[in-house]
């Protein structure tokens, strides 16, 4: 299959089309499950299909090593190729990982001040056009208003797309009646999309929470497979 296809027949497009044609730039997304659930693989894959897109993302990992971030991404690529069966696919890899960065730091004593400082110097002083910024391993519900609110206007000074893994407490996380996670309620007047993780069967399912101005659930027509690491349609 040739990248132009692959691009158009994505379980990404499906994924976006669920969210009103994706978070947006400017704009803050969110995927919360309890831990061990998936989140990291979903944030690779939603980055590498940006990156078979030539967009430009940063990575920043707040885990301790980087190696198994990088390893992530290697293996979701591999598993696309393989499954898609992509022509050049040793060049297609070559061409987009020139698009990705990753930034390190360390979770504790790490400032949301220092983090947007390293991040606005990479992308302007370092001319690295970002289109998109994960956060991984960020403490999401513990951070306060006003450091998720500097985030908040980083983006949209920047104008870049955020997706941030959040991780809920225990093996049975809480959540309102909106299907809003308890850890996350006092942050989801200034989420714009918002959608929670759980496994049903032997996959991962996708429920959103929030879309943008709409606070409805509803399932998506996606799931994520543990073996391949790779979201798929139904």
């Amino acid at each position: 299959m040739v990248r132009s296809e692959l691009n158009k027949r994505s379980p990404l497009r499906v994924f976006e089309k669920s969210i009103k044609g994706g978070v947006g730039k400017g704009h803050i997304g969110v995927l919360a499950s309890k831990k061990g659930v998936g989140k990291t693989a979903c944030l690779v894959h939603i980055a590498t299909d940006k990156l078979f897109r030539d967009r430009h993302v940063i990575h920043v990992s707040f885990s301790q090593k980087v190696d198994h971030i990088i390893n992530w991404y290697e293996d979701i690529f591999k598993e696309i190729a393989k499954k898609r069966e992509l022509e050049d696919a040793v060049d297609i890899h070559d061409e987009i990982i020139t698009n990705r960065v990753i930034m390190n730091f360390n979770s504790q004593g790490t400032t949301i001040d220092q983090v947007l400082t390293s991040l606005r110097a990479m992308i302007s002083d370092g001319n690295f056009p970002a289109d998109s910024v994960i956060f991984d391993g960020y403490d999401l519900a513990s951070s306060s208003t006003e450091d998720f609110g500097k985030l908040k206007a980083f983006a949209k000074e920047v104008e870049i797309e955020v997706w941030i893994s959040a991780s809920l407490k225990g093996e049975a996380p809480v959540f309102n009646d909106n299907g809003v996670p308890e850890e996350l309620e006092n942050k989801i007047n200034d989420l714009d999309v918002l959608i929670t993780l759980k496994y049903e069967g032997d996959h991962v399912h996708f429920q959103v929470i929030k879309d943008h101005d709409t606070l409805e659930p509803k399932e998506m027509t996606l799931k994520l497979d543990p073996k391949t690491l790779l979201i798929a349609r139904e």
